[in-house]
């Protein structure tokens, strides 16, 4: 009986710390595993909150894996009519499925976010972002490939787009490292599954 007593008295001063804490405003902040719940105001709640802010590693990153992409569409493009290998040609489709969409998030953050122009500025990276970028291809490259058939074309195609996928990855590390936007950190662990599950496949062609 005592045991109930005590166990009622505790839930009831529970129960009036939480209507204190709402009716002051206050924030109760859970502890870690062994640690006691804190309460915050207001103001300091808000100062726990983690800054999901985007930086100039998101804009840049966001920036350049929209050309990166594009240029992977490119060479894809080029597959069915040219590919000698049927493994190539559904390569080269499953490659357009997965980074289309991965190009259209990429636009529809950065409209969020501020657009493509203040993507530029903060990013810093101007028109030679494409000459930063690791793993994309060169103009003679492409043009090699574009004369390219049967199996001269598969094994050019597989040797760039390997490379090209590393370099994406190597984009996707640093932004992880480098950025401070959760869903741009998400896109870019996104990358680097996708692309290194990829690179392997390719590898055993």
């Amino acid at each position: 009986m005592t045991a109930l007593l005590a166990l009622g008295a505790c839930e009831s001063g529970d129960a009036k710390s939480e209507t204190k804490s709402a009716a002051t405003g206050q924030v109760v902040a859970p502890g870690k595993p062994g640690e006691k719940s804190r309460t915050l105001s207001p103001e300091e709640a808000a100062k726990e909150v983690p800054d999901n802010t985007p930086n100039s590693s998101d804009y840049g990153y966001a920036t350049m894996m929209i050309t990166h992409h594009s240029q992977a569409l490119v060479m894809t493009a080029l597959a069915p009519d040219r590919a000698g290998s049927g493994q190539v040609k559904r390569l080269a489709e499953r490659v357009n499925a997965s980074q289309k969409p991965e190009i259209g998030a990429m636009e529809g953050w950065l409209k969020l976010n501020g657009g493509e122009e203040k993507a530029e500025k903060e990013g810093g990276h101007g028109d030679h972002g494409a000459m930063e970028m690791p793993g994309m291809a060169t103009d003679a490259q492409l043009a090699k490939l574009r004369a390219a058939k049967g199996k001269a074309f598969d094994d050019l195609f597989i040797s760039l787009m390997v490379t090209h996928h590393q370099g994406a990855v190597t984009m996707a590390t640093e932004a992880l490292s480098g950025g401070n936007n959760v869903q741009l950190e998400e896109m870019a662990s996104d990358v680097i599954a996708q692309q290194t599950s990829e690179i392997n496949r390719m590898r055993s062609l």
